[in-house]
């Protein structure tokens, strides 16, 4: 439910008191929850860093032209905990300044800690994150077509203006990182050509080659060793 209570705080909808969920009949509440749920799942992808990483992860993939290998659930997989990874410390942070004092409040039942101090502290820490891996051009972009004030700082621009700067931020980002892991592999790709030319072997398609000494060649150099320190240090952890 907290990501319900941050979209509504970060938008022009009125504010709704956490109480009138709890009144509600259980199928309304199940049908909410679902709801939730397949927010959730956006707000993953659009406020965290699993855009950059996801994104990276399948260039690896294309460029060592193994189109199914690794599958499809194991780079989901591994993007979603690199994920945690990189967003422990603003996680942490929201645990420790939002989730517990509401859990503590809710023990002693003290009025004064909601569930919407909760999604204030989200709000907070995902967009000092946010503000931190976004450029100023992508942001004064949606800065300008926002009609936002042009006096606004930093902190004070919505979540509604950072978070579609964020993401075209991220794609810039993740193609950039793409383009420099393509490169070693095209090099590959043209030396088999080259090759397989000279000795007459226009017929055979240079992949059937190329690809053996593409998986060579990132074994040698550890490449998944070599893409996470990559992807994780790109953050700034």
């Amino acid at each position: 439910m907290n990501s319900v209570y941050l979209w509504m705080a970060q938008t022009d909808l009125p504010a709704v008191d956490p109480a009138t969920f709890e009144k509600l009949t259980p199928p309304l509440q199940v049908a909410l929850f679902l709801g939730t749920l397949s927010f959730a799942t956006a707000a993953l992808i659009s406020l965290t860093a699993f855009t950059r990483i996801i994104i990276v992860l399948s260039f690896v993939r294309k460029a060592l032209a193994t189109s199914e290998i690794p599958p499809n659930q194991v780079i989901m997989g591994l993007s979603i905990f690199l994920t945690f990874f990189v967003m422990a410390p603003t996680f942490e942070t929201i645990y420790k300044d939002g989730v517990e004092p509401y859990l503590a409040a809710q023990q002693q039942e003290n009025p004064d800690k909601d569930i919407m101090s909760v999604a204030e502290v989200a709000a907070r820490e995902l967009h000092a994150f946010m503000r931190i891996h976004t450029r100023k051009s992508d942001l004064a972009l949606f800065v300008e077509l926002s009609d936002s004030p042009t006096s606004i700082t930093v902190d004070e621009i919505p979540l509604k203006v950072l978070i579609p700067a964020f993401i075209i931020s991220e794609l810039k980002t993740s193609f950039i990182m793409g383009f420099c892991i393509y490169i070693p592999f095209l090099l590959i790709d043209l030396v088999m050509s080259t090759v397989l030319m000279s000795l007459g072997m226009m017929m055979m398609p240079p992949v059937v080659v190329s690809t053996p000494c593409k998986l060579l060649l990132f074994v040698l150099v550890d490449g998944w060793h070599l893409i996470s320190r990559a992807i994780v240090t790109s953050f700034g952890t």
